[in-house]
């Protein structure tokens, strides 16, 4: 992919990068069946999701369709004014491809009531707006069409924040959520997604011209090895920096990983009895199953 022409690459040693590659057959079939799985367990046959046309919706869509079957997919697309033609157009032929279920519906008529009740109103507060209105439309669809509603965050947005709480971070299941950004595009070459929409630069498509890696000021692949680093592997910091990743690279990821950690979980709850939502009581064999 090109990269965006103010975004100045990292020199990393190979080996640091190479530490990203997965076993997409492997992800693929776990990944499936973890969608199966987890829907059909709390008695659900059906999926919908947002599809953008971009790499992280196509990549759940094509996992839901064959987890569940393309017949029990409803994929929405939900654009605004000044959203990209050529979004929509990719999204269309995602759904071509697969013959899901779709809808679209436009939310300008929704946010700019919105917009208006607050005189300047910054970019940042806009897209929080039709993040949150877009997941309140999908909540509402799977509610309809008695579905669970599938994420589209990958680990390397998670991990930085790079998403909207209660927005584009919703979801009930999310089977790309621990798929960093470059090991997505491996998984999604391998499961045929079109080429057009992997290369393409990653994009919210919240304000004209909008980028991922233009908001960050950095690439996903320098980012990601780091993060893999950090987190996967427990560097420290000083051993991150001593494998060629400038100090002040990896302060700066360290603090947005820091400051967005509410975004990664759900409203703490502080521990008053002896079995807290949250702490001890957290999973399915807890009430028997």
């Amino acid at each position: 992919m090109d990269e965006p022409s103010e975004i100045k690459r990292l020199e990393l040693p190979t080996g640091v990068r190479n530490k990203l590659h997965i076993d997409t057959d492997l992800a693929i079939q776990v990944l499936t069946r973890f969608i199966h799985n987890e829907l059909t367990k709390v008695g659900f046959r059906r999926a919908v999701l947002g599809l953008s046309g971009g790499i992280d919706s196509a990549v759940s869509c094509y996992l839901a369709a064959r987890a569940m079957g393309p017949e029990n997919v409803l994929a929405l697309r939900l654009p605004y004014a000044t959203s990209s033609a050529s979004s929509l157009e990719d999204a269309q032929l995602i759904i071509e491809e697969l013959g899901i279920n779709s809808e679209t519906l436009d939310i300008t008529t929704i946010v700019e009531p919105l917009f208006d009740l607050s005189p300047g109103i910054n970019a940042n507060r806009k897209g929080n707006i039709m993040a949150r209105t877009r997941m309140v439309t999908i909540f509402d669809r799977s509610a309809a069409w008695n579905a669970l509603v599938v994420g589209t965050s990958n680990k390397t947005e998670i991990l930085l924040g790079y998403g909207t709480i209660y927005g584009d971070l919703a979801s009930a299941v999310n089977p790309i959520g621990d798929l960093y950004k470059t090991q997505l595009r491996q998984v999604a070459q391998k499961l045929g997604v079109p080429r057009s929409i992997i290369d393409k630069a990653p994009s919210a498509d919240l304000l004209p011209g909008q980028t991922d890696e233009g908001d960050f000021g950095f690439a996903y692949e320098d980012v990601d090895p780091l993060l893999y680093l950090l987190v996967d592997e427990r560097y420290l910091p000083e051993e991150a920096v001593a494998t060629g990743f400038p100090a002040t690279f990896v302060k700066r990821v360290l603090k947005m990983m820091r400051v967005n950690h509410f975004k990664r979980t759900l409203p703490v709850i502080p521990k008053l009895s002896g079995r807290t939502v949250g702490h001890d009581f957290r999973y399915l064999r807890d009430w028997g199953v």
